[in-house]
């Protein structure tokens, strides 16, 4: 949906009620924030991107700086309970250690590289200087709950001797870290497309690393996954 197109010309319900109408809002602010900036965008523009008048946008969330901060956390805060949804399968024991690290990684990369995260992500850094505390606060409604839950999972790990944790929390970063931040750089911050053997690779070597560092003998010298055997041609059918 382009800037200026309303969501009842894209085909949207005409009637929506307060939350529909505050998701709408929202999902649109986002939209506009991230094509123009937080200094360009306009609450008229808003109001026509998300089919509401400008006194439903003050009604809502207030002025412009009121809702892109809602805008920036709330979003974040939703693609956390995403993210949070790929510890579900997190590996339990050390079969298959490997090949559940590498498809833990492939699920959060797809989360981290999704649309409205990258815009989310780009507009925190363009706004870091007008909006000093709002990084803070971005992390601590998404990315910071997902670092705790993914340590918690890397201590129990640990704790039954199949990884060699000291600091759990630091191992997440760690971990995300080596299969995530070669990736903005390769897709210029979320602007081109990823390709999938390339995410392949970059998830493999990280989840190699992150083993070699907190492995034991036997998973850090495990038989590599499915996301190995993608990149090599190797896998099954």
């Amino acid at each position: 949906m382009s800037v200026g197109e309303n969501e009842q010309t894209a085909g949207g319900p005409a009637g929506r009620g307060r939350l529909d109408k505050r998701r709408a809002i929202v999902e649109a602010a986002l939209r506009v924030f991230a094509q123009v900036g937080y200094a360009q965008a306009s609450l008229d523009v808003i109001a026509a991107e998300a089919g509401v008048s400008k006194p439903t946008i003050y009604n809502h969330l207030g002025s412009k700086e009121k809702l892109f901060r809602y805008v920036m956390t709330e979003t974040a805060a939703r693609a956390n309970a995403k993210t949070l949804d790929v510890l579900t399968a997190f590996p339990t024991g050390p079969d298959a250690l490997r090949e559940g690290l590498e498809d833990l990684a492939t699920k959060l990369v797809d989360c981290y590289c999704d649309e409205q995260s990258e815009s989310v992500r780009r507009l925190l850094y363009a706004e870091s200087v007008r909006f000093p505390d709002l990084f803070d606060a971005v992390r601590a409604s998404g990315p910071n709950q997902f670092t705790e839950a993914l340590a918690g999972r890397l201590a129990r790990l640990a704790n039954a001797g199949h990884l060699r944790v000291e600091d759990p929390v630091r191992a997440a970063n760690q971990f995300i870290a080596l299969v995530y931040e070669e990736l903005p750089g390769m897709s210029a911050l979320g602007t081109r497309p990823l390709d999938p053997v390339d995410v392949a690779e970059v998830v493999t070597a990280g989840v190699d690393t992150f083993l070699r560092a907190f492995g034991t003998e036997r998973s850090a010298g495990a038989t590599p996954g499915r996301a190995a055997q993608a990149r090599t041609g190797d896998v099954g059918v």
